[in-house]
């Protein structure tokens, strides 16, 4: 569920409130509560918003019964001062009633807390610490929550300003249509202070100057997606660059813009194969499931890090793989190691919650999922992630998938190894390796031996101690 079917349901007429926010489904955003929680409890559910991506939280609901909330005023006013009362720091929230019928059929209010991101970690006056994550708020053992201190500094990027950047400068016709997909009917100022893309001077955020400005890169060069295919499985270097004639472009604009444009550069350039399809004609059908790739640059270009000056996303087409690089490594709340576990976490907020809004994203924390089972459906071999010293690099081959006993007798994060192999699509030493990898010899060669018990690498030398000798993967 987008935000915007929130913000319609509070912006129903009186009588149609109470049943639109019931049938409103709980979710990253948004949580409903009974107009009996004590103020401490709610003082939970707000921290969880804060320390993720903000969000609403609705008290006067449970249960699919509109109970509303003015029979206490004093009860009112104490919720109201929950973010002050139990909460360090402060969680910043506004509060506004919104006007509905209850279950005796009588004019009552609701109570709407607008949780806007934290710019630092919220807790409990206790010491408690939460984390919104899906549809639950959960509680951070101590560990996750330094992890959750580390991560907070790059996260918050996207709500910094813009120096004299203003609504004026943002393009019209952009904004005209967010708030359409919105149904927001105030003034375009009012949408993108709601959306957290206005500080309260006024200026435009990072967010907001990446999704609606005209031009982007004026200010952040790097802010833009380069598409390059290649004629050969390999790279190439210099005079043997292997980059078709032609199929080097780069795409820029505000996210949304790149990110449709992007996707039909891609539809238009990946490898094909003539096969049967499902309707039973010989079709055109791509090495490697558009869903699969789609995935991997909407979470390039929507959770990539902006503050890293220098670099930006690049998706790579070759005849048997597309990959996908970006700046800025996974959050320390994700380990790379175990793509499937990985918590939704979003470096921009912002930003995905307006590309949410704009249904580019779900941001339900199933994408990765997706990818792997779109790879998984067609019998290829999983994605595969590597994280460098600035980034993340996704690999998705069109190779044939290895089976679970395999993989149940490699040792663990050999499959890592194996995807450095086959980016590289070329021979390389186990010095080399051990630069890609990371990894001290004595793990690379015990992983890189049972790789080749299984026939999935080739070793080539002449002795056990050749300095020469090299692998690559066998497919």
């Amino acid at each position: 569920m987008s935000s915007n079917e929130v913000d319609r349901a509070l912006g129903a007429s009186i009588r149609e409130t109470g049943p639109a926010v019931i049938a409103l489904i709980e979710d990253q955003w948004f949580e409903r509560k009974s107009a009996r929680i004590q103020p401490r409890d709610l003082a939970v559910a707000l921290v969880a918003l804060a320390n993720a991506e903000g969000g609403t939280v609705l008290v006067g609901v449970h249960d699919g019964v509109v109970e509303g909330t003015k029979s206490d005023p004093q009860k009112t006013n104490a919720l109201r001062q929950a973010s002050i009362d139990f909460t360090s720091p402060p969680v910043r929230v506004h509060a506004s009633q919104v006007a509905c019928i209850n279950q005796q059929g009588e004019t009552d209010v609701l109570l709407a807390f607008r949780v806007e991101p934290g710019e630092m970690v919220h807790e409990l006056r206790n010491g408690d610490c939460y984390l919104r994550v899906g549809d639950e708020s959960r509680k951070l053992g101590f560990a996750q929550r330094q992890e959750l201190h580390f991560d907070r500094g790059a996260s918050q990027f996207d709500g910094t300003s813009v120096a004299s950047v203003g609504v004026k400068d943002l393009d019209a016709d952009l904004l005209g249509h967010y708030r359409g997909s919105a149904g927001f009917s105030g003034t375009h100022t009012q949408m993108l202070r709601n959306r957290g893309l206005l500080t309260a001077d006024g200026v435009v955020t990072v967010a907001g100057y990446l999704l609606f400005s005209p031009n982007p890169s004026e200010r952040f060069p790097q802010a833009y997606v380069r598409i390059l295919r290649y004629r050969d499985e390999r790279r190439g270097s210099g005079a043997d660059m292997n980059v078709d004639a032609g199929y080097d472009v780069r795409v820029e604009g505000p996210i949304p813009y790149v990110i449709e444009e992007a996707r039909r550069v891609i539809d238009d350039w990946q490898p094909k194969r003539r096969a049967l399809s499902d309707d039973g004609r010989f079709d055109d059908i791509p090495i490697v499931p558009r869903d699969a790739w789609l995935e991997g640059l909407v979470n390039a270009v929507v959770h990539r890090s902006y503050s890293l000056v220098g670099d930006h996303v690049r998706v790579e087409i070759f005849p048997n793989r597309i990959e996908v690089s970006s700046p800025g490594r996974f959050p320390g709340l994700a380990d790379p190691r175990n793509p499937l576990d990985i918590s939704r976490y979003a470096r921009n907020p912002r930003i995905a919650r307006v590309c949410t809004d704009l249904r580019i994203t779900q941001e339900m924390g199933e994408g990765i999922r997706r990818m792997f089972d779109e790879m998984r459906s067609r019998g290829l071999t999983d994605p595969a992630y590597v994280q460098t010293s600035g980034g993340v690099h996704l690999t998705l081959s069109a190779v044939s998938r290895i089976s679970a006993d395999v993989i149940e007798r490699l040792p663990r994060n050999s499959l890592e190894t194996l995807a450095v192999l086959r980016r590289e699509a070329s021979a390389l030493g186990t010095g080399e390796l051990r630069q890609l990898t990371g990894l001290s010899r004595p793990t690379l060669i015990k992983q890189l031996n049972a790789l080749r018990d299984e026939g999935l690498v080739k070793w080539d030398g002449k002795s056990a101690n050749d300095p020469r000798a090299t692998w690559r993967a066998s497919d």
